[in-house]
């Protein structure tokens, strides 16, 4: 099943990348403070766009050796690799140039009314325009779904990053999410792009959940990127609209609402948010 070889490849390249690249982020510009004041090295989620990169690559030069694999999985993988190399660059920016930077929505509007862009802003709307020219390839006519689709995997991208406040969260929830998109739409071959990103974060994922790195916006936006894109590959034109309402609404409710305590406070949550984690 070609999703399942996709994820197992993200799992194993991302780990070996890791292993590879540890001491490379292991320098004061990636250094910043976790949620338990640790000074951790932040952006290692550009790991995930390097694992799509790479294998995005690896199957290209196969295909011009004489391989064959299915069109419908080198589609889904090229648009996915699209998107992870330009989520994943407005996160790093934002990573290593947003520290102290905040207010969700409100605070960067604000701070553009005053004539200042913030990275954070230049991530909303450099996040906007990826999502409207990965989805335009994807052959949707129209210019509402075109921007119907654009806006689901903009705001996954940013929900992606929303969850991401204590270790191993943003990966865990893009697990989940994964499963429900694979079991909703089926394993269809377009998927294995985004079961290679969501696989990446997997192998990172016992690291993260160590406390040893943090995926940062570099690596969380480009999971939420991955799967609202991955809804829009597979799934029907009224579900596509649903699951922009819910995550439309996740995004608003986030600028009044902490995740964090309403996780903590639902005991089925707060365990699986905790499983894996340093005590």
């Amino acid at each position: 099943m070609i999703v399942v070889a996709a994820f197992v490849a993200g799992v194993l390249v991302a780990l070996a990348l890791w292993r590879l690249t540890a001491q490379a982020f292991a320098v004061p510009v990636f250094e910043r403070e976790n949620f338990r004041l640790r000074r951790l090295p932040t952006a290692v989620g550009v790991l995930v766009v390097l694992v799509a990169l790479a294998v995005d690559a690896g199957v290209t030069v196969a295909e011009a050796a004489g391989a064959d694999p299915s069109p419908y999985a080198l589609i889904g993988l090229r648009l996915v690799t699209i998107a992870a190399i330009g989520f994943g660059l407005l996160g790093l920016l934002d990573d290593l140039g947003g520290a102290g930077e905040s207010g969700g929505f409100r605070g960067h509007l604000r701070s553009l009314a005053h004539g200042r862009l913030t990275t954070g802003a230049i991530k909303l709307f450099g996040g906007a325009a990826v999502a409207v020219v990965v989805v335009a390839l994807v052959g949707r006519s129209g210019l509402g779904r075109v921007l119907l689709d654009g806006a689901l995997v903009a705001l996954a991208a940013n929900l992606g990053n929303l969850f991401d406040r204590a270790p191993g969260r943003t990966t865990k929830v893009a697990l989940l999410a994964l499963a429900v998109l694979v079991l909703g739409a089926g394993a269809e071959p377009q998927l294995a792009g985004v079961a290679l990103v969501v696989g990446a974060g997997a192998g990172l994922l016992p690291a993260d959940l160590g406390e040893r790195l943090m995926l940062g916006d570099a690596g969380a936006n480009v999971l939420g990127a991955a799967l609202g894109l991955g809804v829009v590959l597979a799934c029907s034109g009224t579900t596509r609209t649903v699951v922009l309402v819910v995550v439309a609404a996740l995004n608003l409710a986030s600028e009044r609402v902490s995740f964090s305590r309403v996780i903590s406070s639902v005991g089925a949550l707060n365990a699986f948010d905790r499983w894996g984690r340093v005590p």
